[in-house]
């Protein structure tokens, strides 16, 4: 860790001066480490003797392996080892189910097993050298024999055989079941609408590569550096998987170049790089390449059916949301789609159906907001669609509509400030300017369409620890075993703690990202700040209290019949709140009692028997505007307006940025990002990204981020919630209706490009 307190430990001038309060906005206490190149990654840390594996890929979506030929790749010069299945080191057990902090849940895909093949592009050979130059030629030269079965790779092939899954996994959330009488009410209502939406597969494609180094001691201890979204999660996999006593592994990731989603689980270059670690007794990188980063997971390709009825004067009436999503032969892979469809809109008569398809591809993983940006994507153009059939302003049905209780269970939301959130977003945006009829605006060759909709993600909690040390010259070191992602978790937790005591950020360091660190949970679900933050203000709440009784003990202390409500820790000091004068450095009292550093920890866990009573939602609402060529059918984005309600917001500058990475993604999600699958070869074609397209800055134009005023103390100590994935939710569905809105043809498949956009859809 010495490296990594350097590189945060940054001169004062670069980091700002000063008290900190959360709300504020702050920039990033890790930013001159990473534009400085001082922040290493997993594939960056040095080690003696270190060798490097290749990774070679089934070319097969499905068989047998017959024979694998190395003959050629060892005769190549540094190259040490080709390792398979048939000479892997032992494993004490592969059947081992995922903890709950992973997505998702039972037995995951199991690298070098076995001659079995489950999908294309599956790990089937690791070449090892002593230059990543000799292992990659090597690796070309490794020759493969297969015993092919049939396969199938399509969706919509499939649908016959589509199941309800089991319920095992973590976070999932089943669809209730039905409340009131769907039909019935469907059939009575006057104004009905009823359609079928389609997303295609999306990756990752974090910047960072995929990779794992793992560095050998002497004593066979490992200190692996690996790219995850959890030190920890990643520590527990190798020790269970290869039999390894804890204190033999160490997980480190203290910089992380984007996940989001794709490092929930231990990803096989991480198995690979142990494997071949234990069984040549070195140090061995595994890094995958931009082609093999789409071999391990992806969003799920998905059919939905959303069916709406409403009475004449906008009342719904009925909701049905039925969806069918992908998962592989491996395991059941899930997601909450369709439920988000009965926890933002009044109605009496609710219907789900989820159900998924195995098919002969590796297993779907959780991508920033997992179902809700498919489900809400859905339930959102329906509303568009409904209000157009009731010539009804669509920001006007959903406030029609409005409800502070969850209508699927009749829960109270622990905060609810959406009405807010359409508030403040549509008048910064101009809604009421807008007219109602399609096609209505125009400049030049390009027509102009306004859209909204609604965004909901959970606002979840879940348990962590964190220790606080002041030492006695004013530092104060925070740790726990949380991750960055990018998201700004340094940079948060530092202002916690240092708003905590009155220290300046500059005094105040926060250490994440080792496993041995106090236990967190894994860096997903927008929970990170609402959990780890809310055990490191219990463990600076701790500390001050223990400050206090030391400052009681000082010879004719000011602070004797003090209690914690009476002071206040500012300026470095401890400090009488009526009488501000009477003060103690906190340096000062520490030396005068006799003490050089004061530790305290706390054990953050969230209140299941509060908390189940209520339905705890980040919301947001989003405004956009688009222009349409209609001779190219190119569609430009030209203005959003998101305006957030996550609780109270600690850094103003980062959450900001979250939402505006999260408006992005979902302006990539409506026109660019799809991973195109040859059914022929059961492969994906557009891996790369020259043809996995995304967008770039010539797309991105005027972007808004508003927050709505709300605390919430049931979902935090802080009264925070997360805005990670909140962001995305919605962007979708306010372009596709605006283009609706500029061109009156509606778009159901995601991504809406330009032969979409000129040809329409049936």
């Amino acid at each position: 860790m010495t490296d990594l307190i350097a590189a945060l430990n940054a001169p004062v001038a670069d980091r700002g001066t000063g008290p900190v309060r959360t709300g504020t906005p702050v920039s990033r206490v890790d930013g001159r480490a990473k534009v400085t190149g001082q922040a290493k990654y997993a594939a960056e840390h040095p080690a003696a003797d270190l060798a490097y594996g290749v990774v070679v890929s089934s070319p097969v979506a499905k068989g047998r392996i017959v024979s694998i030929d190395a003959r050629a790749a060892l005769a190549v010069a540094g190259v040490i080892e080709v390792i398979t299945h048939l000479n892997r080191p032992k494993i004490r057990s592969f059947d081992i189910a995922y903890k709950d902090m992973t997505a998702p849940a039972g037995a995951p895909f199991r690298p070098f097993y076995d001659d079995r093949v489950f999908y294309s592009g599956q790990p089937v050979a690791l070449v090892v050298a002593d230059t990543f130059e000799a292992a990659r030629y090597a690796a070309s030269l490794v020759e493969l024999e297969f015993e092919t079965e049939p396969f199938s790779t399509k969706l919509s092939a499939n649908l016959d055989r589509a199941y309800k899954p089991k319920p095992l996994k973590a976070g999932f959330e089943p669809p209730p079941s039905e409340k009131g009488d769907f039909d019935q009410a469907y059939a009575a209502a006057p104004v009905k609408m009823d359609a079928e939406f389609y997303s295609g597969v999306e990756h990752h494609n974090p910047m960072e590569m995929f990779a794992s180094t793992v560095i050998r001691g002497d004593d066979g201890h490992l200190t692996i550096y690996d790219k995850t979204q959890s030190s920890q999660n990643s520590r527990w996999y190798v020790s269970h998987v290869f039999g390894l006593s804890k204190n033999k592994v160490t997980v480190r990731n203290p910089y992380v170049g984007g996940a989001f989603g794709s490092g929930l689980r231990p990803q096989y270059q991480l198995t690979l790089a142990v494997m071949a670690a234990l069984h040549l007794k070195r140090s061995v990188r595994v890094v995958l390449t931009r082609q093999q980063m789409f071999t391990f997971g992806h969003r799920p390709e998905t059919l939905q059916r959303v069916k709406l009825a409403a009475d004449s004067d906008g009342t719904l009436r009925a909701i049905y949301h039925q969806a069918i999503a992908e998962t592989s032969q491996v395991e059941d892979y899930v997601e909450v789609v369709v439920n988000w469809s009965g926890l933002l809109y009044a109605c009496d008569n609710i219907k789900f159906d989820y159900k998924v398809v195995k098919l002969d591809q590796y297993t779907p993983i959780d991508m920033r907001a997992p179902g809700a940006a498919h489900g809400v994507h859905a339930l959102e153009i329906a509303m568009d669609e409904l209000a157009y059939e009731l010539k009804m302003d669509p920001l006007a049905l959903r406030l029609k509509n409005y409800t502070d209780k969850s209508p699927a269970d009749d829960k109270p939301y622990s905060s609810k400030e959406l009405r807010a959130c359409y508030a403040l977003a549509s008048e910064k945006f101009g809604w009421a300017d807008r007219p109602l009829e399609p096609r209505s605006m125009r400049e030049g060759t390009e027509l102009i369409g306004w859209g909204m909709a609604t965004g909901v993600w959970d606002a979840m909690t879940m348990f962590a620890r964190a220790s606080a040390v002041l030492h006695a010259d004013g530092r104060l070191v925070v740790s726990s075993a949380a991750t960055d992602i990018g998201t700004g978790t340094y940079t948060v937790m530092a202002m916690i703690a240092a708003e905590a005591l009155g220290l300046p950020l500059e005094d105040v360091t926060f250490q994440l990202g080792d496993s041995t660190l106090p236990v967190a949970p894994i860096e997903g679900g927008s929970s990170h700040v609402s959990t780890v933050g809310s055990a490191v203000i219990g463990a600076c709440q701790k500390l001050q209290k223990t400050l206090l009784k030391h400052a009681q003990k000082l010879t004719d202390s000011p602070f004797a019949k003090a209690k914690m409500k009476d002071v206040e820790f500012v300026d470095g000091q401890l400090r009488l709140k009526r009488e501000p004068s009477t003060a103690v450095a906190l340096t000062a009292l520490l030396n005068d009692s006799g003490v050089v550093r004061l530790e305290e920890k706390f054990l953050m866990l969230p209140n299941m028997l509060k908390q189940r009573k209520f339905r705890r939602m980040v919301h947001s609402a989003v405004f956009v505007e688009v222009r349409v060529d209609e001779e190219t059918g190119t569609v430009r984005v030209m203005r959003v307006t998101t305006a957030v309600a996550a609780g109270k917001i600690m850094n103003l500058k980062t959450a900001t940025s979250q939402v505006t990475g999260g408006i992005v993604w979902g302006i990539s999600q409506a026109l660019h990002e799809e991973s195109y699958t040859d059914h022929q070869f059961g492969r994906f074609m557009n891996h790369n990204l020259a043809e996995y397209h995304v967008p770039v800055n010539a797309d991105i134009h005027a972007m808004d981020v508003i927050f709505a005023n709300e605390e919430d103390y049931i979902v935090s100590k802080l009264g925070a919630k997360g805005v990670g994935e909140i962001g995305i939710v919605g962007v979708a569905a306010a372009i596709s209706n605006a283009i609706w809105h500029a061109t009156g043809k509606r778009l159901r498949s995601t991504p809406m490009t330009p032969d979409k956009v000129l040809l329409g859809e049936p």
